[in-house]
């Protein structure tokens, strides 16, 4: 009976029946723990959804879902699929994804509400919500966003578990929605909600972002936090979304945890590994991370509707096969892409990457074989447009990354700020303004009122200014932890998504 009882958990993987199944299934009773199952088949779980291919944004948008069903069609067509765990999507479409995890309860009830029929009874929330041109209401719109959030869910899942080694949702990756707020073609921050779900397990997470758009929304979540490292390379300059600088690399214990690449239009393969492996290199070495999640968004391919990088299917795919190199846990996901046969070429030829899989440069004959003529190759020539990025900006760039990251360190919980903790810089303020404004005496508090609007001399007027910052401050940050909506203050999370102790009144 102990050797010939089935598990859903070894059915899930087609290990039924095989020595390993035996072993695994005599670790998890003798030892309780997933997490030490060695992976010898089965490594790479792959979650795909073929109602993916139904949603359209308008007839004009450049963000077409149905990439995802060319790529997988052509991953199907190379075999690559035979390498893969399939996660088994119709029978997960059931279960509810929780988006409230990190994005507001009114956000989300309003995605689930609006149509395209009764959008104008909507007209205030389209505003609030940052809904427009380029994040529209379409048919099916919150069917979509749970999609999407529920394959990089399943991924953190099945590392979590030990169910797979790597996850791929190429479905996933959409980097710039904030947490009540769409931005960016991007509704629901499935990475984040990924990454929330693996620091159930792992203690730190490093995040990369090889999308040429900045990766505002992950940072934004994860600004205060030392257990998320964010590492974004995209181009920079009058530029959606406008964010990324160099200087911007977080605050309180989260300083230095954002690393920012600032690019200019032209990187080719040559000029972008001479900075994004010493940085990554040097990211490991410090921060030594647990798991990886990558944004793999493939508009910094040369010939992007909407990007300016020159970078080959082959340059973009260097990046993923020197972070595996590493050997850590990673969840692989798509993101930005706006010329559909080059976003099939790099996610195919990423997946085969993964698999260790060399598939031959011909495509093979598919339902969209028409869309790679005349050359039907996977790798194609990039342009001869000009780098912009010059070899001594580069070096210079290199050289401050680096020199920020020897403030990084290996945290864990107990020093953390993802989990009960709040920033020790925040709890210390907090305590000074409780001094101020609670246990002063009363001759030793502002004066006048710092709100006052009477008239006074040019001198008092500069002491009055200082006045009304620090108070104005003050009065914010106490707010922020004691006012909070009933709704967030109900499930413990503060306005970057991170949980926090319940305070009272």
């Amino acid at each position: 009976f102990f050797f010939k009882q089935k598990t859903a958990y070894e059915i899930s993987l087609g290990l039924v029946g095989s020595e390993m199944c035996i072993r695994d299934r005599y670790q998890r009773r003798v030892h309780g723990d997933y997490l030490s199952y060695k992976m010898e088949r089965a490594k790479i779980a792959y979650y795909y959804d073929a109602e993916i291919g139904t949603y359209q944004y308008t007839l004009a948008h450049p963000m077409r879902p149905h990439r995802v069903k060319m790529t997988d069609t052509m991953i199907k067509k190379y075999n690559v699929d035979k390498e893969l765990n399939i996660i088994d999507a119709a029978k997960y479409n059931a279960f509810e994804v929780d988006l409230t995890q990190f994005h507001t309860d009114d956000y989300v009830d309003f995605l689930k509400s609006v149509t395209p029929e009764n959008q104008l009874d909507f007209a205030d929330q389209l505003i609030r919500f940052n809904m427009g041109e380029d994040c529209p209401v379409f048919d099916g719109l919150y069917d979509f966003c749970a999609l999407c959030a529920r394959g990089s869910l399943m991924g953190a899942d099945y590392l979590n578990k030990g169910y797979a080694k790597y996850a791929i949702n190429w479905s996933g990756g959409l980097h710039h929605a904030k947490k009540s707020e769409a931005s960016g073609f991007c509704y629901i921050n499935d990475i984040v909600l990924g990454i929330l779900e693996l620091l159930k397990v792992y203690e730190r997470v490093l995040y990369i972002d090889i999308d040429i758009h900045h990766g505002d929304g992950v940072e934004e979540a994860f600004y205060t936090s030392n257990r998320v490292l964010t590492c974004s390379a995209h181009k920079y300059g009058e530029y959606f979304p406008g964010t990324g600088a160099l200087t911007d690399r977080g605050i309180g214990r989260g300083e230095y945890y954002s690393v920012n690449l600032p690019l200019s239009e032209g990187m080719d393969d040559e000029a972008y590994s001479s900075i994004f492996n010493p940085v990554i290199k040097g990211i490991m070495d410090n921060y030594k991370p647990d798991v990886v999640v990558f944004q793999c968004g493939a508009d910094s391919i040369s010939g992007d509707r909407l990007g300016c990088f020159n970078l080959s299917v082959k340059g973009h795919g260097n990046c993923v096969e020197y972070v595996k190199s590493f050997g850590l846990p990673m969840l692989m996901l798509g993101g930005g892409g706006y010329t559909l046969r080059n976003v099939a070429r790099a996610w195919t030829y990423e997946t085969s990457i993964m698999v260790g899989k060399e598939i031959p440069n011909e495509i093979p004959d598919n339902d969209y074989i028409e869309y790679f003529c005349p050359e039907y190759k996977i790798h194609m020539p990039t342009s001869n447009m000009e780098n912009a990025n010059s070899k001594g900006y580069l070096e210079d760039l290199r050289e401050k990354i680096l020199d920020n990251l020897k403030h990084v360190i290996p945290v864990s919980t107990s020093n953390s700020t993802v989990g009960v903790n709040l920033p020790s810089h925040l709890t210390m303020d907090i305590s000074n303004i409780k001094q101020e404004l609670e246990d002063a005496s009363p001759d030793k508090r502002l004066k006048p009122n710092p709100l006052s609007t009477e008239m006074l001399s040019p001198g008092q007027e500069k002491k009055q200014q200082e006045a009304n910052s620090l108070f104005r401050a003050q009065l914010i940050i106490t707010c922020l932890l004691y006012t909070s909506d009933a709704a967030d203050e109900q499930r413990g999370v503060d306005l970057g998504g991170r949980r926090i102790i319940k305070k009272k009144q």
